[in-house]
């Protein structure tokens, strides 16, 4: 069935065991949730409302229409560089359309099952962009835990270095220690958590958000809050708001628009991946990406900022002991019921805090180890992870993929025709052939026969017998369109010099594409034999 929630089959078997374990943990990820999400949305560029906005309503509509059981959909730090880009050069409004056709595309990715494709996109380049994107989130977050007096950053790299070097002289000491000290809990409590007894169970993000928070209040800090930047965060959803669309600047959000579907698709698919490995299930990918299109054409209405599967809050979800997507619904209840009750508290949130749980989230959101471990793999490999890297931080993400994407298929070709061989057949391993190499020649051709492997026929045409060519395709797994081409022009090569053609072992792929082609009605009906062995006793006879 093609439209199927896994929710649906959430309630085979269910009881109320599994359902106290998903409120549990959908309460425990709605107050992961809470501090992230503000400070993706402020990160990049938005009011802290946006981001949880886009964790109750976005995430909802993830695990009520989504194909994993314990995915858990909001606001992603890998998010942050693109929206940033996209506020600053083209508005909010212009953002909210990009979100809304980024939902078209990937629910169009969905509807046309293209789900699996993503899996074929290299390791390198995720690991390059994935690298680049967290680098970028320490980047941005360096004006508030330094609490530097800047106006606004920049987008562009060297304009953001360069900005921050000209305002290196406003920092503030006290943003500085609150920021550091928020940070050094983050750790101590990942270090420690074990050994915390009860405590273990709290969030180190929540509990250093509270903690700062509760510090700048009481000796009322000088220092930039949600309350000072935004005034607060509004006590209630948003109401719903026809999209304020500009036609003239419509045709230059559908790029922006593929970006957002592009790393939507991939960063949600791969945190379904991981969920899998950790309850021993298997997703559907095509019916996760028709969710991530509705949650992501539908939250821009509301005032929402673009959503996927997040990792962390995913890991979180499936540690507290989640079962089925009513933990995820529990988790962005649990968030409406905060702004409903708890909005006005977020005004005295420290923007330092929020920065170091950002950095937090950086540092264990990119994979430093493969960087180190670059000398262990071949030069390809990191040319291509170097590549995406340098290019996602500097450029763009978009150029930092493709350029990925062709390193890596030129490696490919390259790698898959050094596997394709051909070999002459020597007399002595075919007693039937005599000394007669020279007038009968027989070639035994291995791997694949396509475009970047068409020289291995292209060196039989150099050096052709006097009266018989044997080649045997019993070894051969692939053809294409250019081998075929290959192919038909040795045989016409062939017959224009009067030499005899013999096709050995032709089977499988190959022979479906020599009958499409049509070669197979081009030569006589004696010019193909089972085997190289049979092809040989032809010739002599």
């Amino acid at each position: 069935m093609f439209f199927r929630p896994r929710l649906l089959d959430a309630f085979n078997g269910y009881n109320r065991t599994l359902f106290t374990k998903d409120v549990l943990a959908g309460l425990t990820v709605g107050i992961v949730a809470l501090p992230l999400a503000m400070a993706f949305a402020i990160a990049s560029g938005l009011k802290p409302e946006a981001g949880i906005f886009t964790a109750i309503i976005a995430g909802g509509l993830i695990s009520l229409l989504g194909g994993s059981r314990v995915q858990i959909g909001g606001p992603a730090g890998a998010f942050i560089v693109i929206v940033y880009g996209i506020v600053e050069r083209y508005g909010v409004p212009n953002l909210l359309l990009a979100t809304a056709l980024s939902g078209v595309f990937l629910f169009l990715m969905g509807v046309f099952r293209l789900g699996t494709l993503v899996r074929f996109i290299p390791i390198a380049v995720i690991i390059g962009f994935t690298n680049g994107i967290a680098f970028l989130i320490g980047l941005s977050q360096i004006k508030d835990f330094f609490g530097l007096q800047i106006e606004k950053m920049p987008a562009q790299f060297f304009q953001s270095i360069h900005t921050l070097y000209l305002a290196a002289d406003t920092f503030n000491p006290v943003a500085l220690g609150l920021a550091s000290g928020s940070l050094a809990l983050l750790i101590f409590w990942k270090l420690f958590q074990n050994r915390l007894g009860w405590l273990s169970h709290l969030p180190g993000t929540v509990v250093a958000m509270v903690v700062a928070t509760i510090v700048t209040s009481v000796f009322n800090l000088p220092v930039d809050t949600i309350g000072s930047r935004f005034g607060g965060i509004p006590s209630g959803l948003p109401s719903f708001e026809w999209l304020p669309v500009s036609w003239d600047n419509a045709q230059y959000m559908v790029a922006p628009a593929l970006t957002l579907a592009l790393l939507g698709a991939i960063e949600s698919l791969l945190c379904a991946r991981i969920a899998d490995g950790l309850i021993h299930d298997r997703h559907e990918s095509n019916q996760e990406l028709v969710a991530q299109g509705i949650a992501n054409f539908t939250i821009p209405f509301f005032g929402g900022m673009p959503a996927t599967g997040t990792i962390a809050r995913t890991v979180t979800n499936v540690e507290s002991g989640a079962t089925t997507p009513i933990a995820g619904l529990v988790h962005a209840a649990t968030l409406l019921i905060i702004v409903l009750f708890a909005a006005p508290l977020a005004k005295n949130i420290p923007l330092a805090s929020l920065a170091a749980i950002l950095m937090y989230v950086a540092w264990n959101m990119g994979e430093w180890r493969k960087f180190i471990d670059l000398k262990q793999f071949r030069l390809p490999y990191r040319i291509t992870i170097l590549s995406v890297f340098i290019l996602t931080v500097v450029l763009d993400l978009t150029i930092a993929v493709q350029v990925g994407l062709l390193l890596a298929f030129i490696t490919f070709i390259y790698r898959i025709s050094s596997l394709s061989r051909c070999e002459i057949a020597l007399a002595s391993d075919f007693p039937g052939l005599g000394n007669q190499q020279g007038r009968i020649d027989a070639y035994r051709i291995h791997g694949a026969i396509f475009f970047g492997a068409v020289k291995l026929l292209e060196k039989i045409e150099t050096n052709l017998p006097s009266d018989t060519l044997l080649l045997d395709l019993k070894n051969v797994i692939y053809i294409d369109t250019s081998g075929m081409d290959t192919i038909m022009e040795l045989a016409h090569l062939c017959k224009i010099r009067n030499i005899r053609l013999l096709i050995c072992g032709l089977a499988h792929q190959p022979l479906e594409m020599a009958e499409r082609s049509n070669f197979i009605a081009t030569l006589p009906p004696d010019s193909f034999y089972p085997d190289l062995i049979s092809g040989i006793e032809a010739a002599t006879s």
